[in-house]
């Protein structure tokens, strides 16, 4: 009937609408979170000018090799993530959740081996307040490490969620926005790497 048909019209413009706010409102927030992680890459663009032997000194102190394995655990779970929102946009609510139980773990993983390393860095004198290489380090680290853990408490509000069935492939908004969200995270943390463990 028509009347029907344009109320079913109506409904799926208030979602697609609904949909595009909400993305609009994620890159505003990630637009803020340039702001910060911009302001600290310059004060390591500065003193980094400023401090060229300390910083190559330094960076010979961290562990290569943990920073490495992390890259490569958090391209993973940005991979693991792309899976979970390519299989709720088909409907597939199953791998989605498989997707987030990966991420979870993914993500954990990550957390777990920052701790180590932390943890044989502060065995061997090495503090925030050492100097100006370890002050940034440990901060941006930090920072970085705050926003994995957010991003991992959001993904376990969506595996709950998605265990009861609120999402499928005419609604997967929060399941994308999270998936942004974390691949920015990603992002970030692929010039934290070669900033801090690469360049000498």
């Amino acid at each position: 009937m028509p009347d029907e048909g344009g109320k079913v019209e109506t409904a799926h413009a208030d979602a697609g609408l609904a949909y595009e706010s909400s993305k609009l409102g994620i890159w505003i927030f990630l637009g803020t979170e340039v702001l910060l992680f911009g302001g600290l890459f310059l004060a390591y663009a500065v003193f980094r000018i400023k401090y060229p032997e300390l910083f190559h000194r330094d960076h010979l102190e961290l562990n290569r090799t943990l920073g490495t394995v992390n890259t490569v655990v958090l391209i993973c779970s940005s991979l693991s993530v792309a899976a979970g929102i390519t299989a709720i946009r088909n409907g597939k609510a199953d791998v989605l959740k498989k997707s987030l139980v990966v991420t979870l773990l993914l993500g954990a993983t990550f957390l777990a081996i920052k701790y180590f390393e932390w943890s044989e860095d502060f065995a061997h004198g090495i503090y925030p307040g050492t100097d100006v290489f370890f002050s940034l380090y440990f901060m941006m680290a930090g920072v970085h490490g705050f926003h994995v853990l957010c991003g991992l408490l959001v993904m376990a509000w969506l595996l709950v969620q998605a265990g009861r069935g609120r999402f499928s492939a005419e609604y997967s908004t929060p399941v994308e926005l999270t998936g942004i969200y974390w691949h920015f995270v990603d992002l970030v943390w692929i010039y934290l790497y070669p900033m801090f463990y690469l360049i000498g």
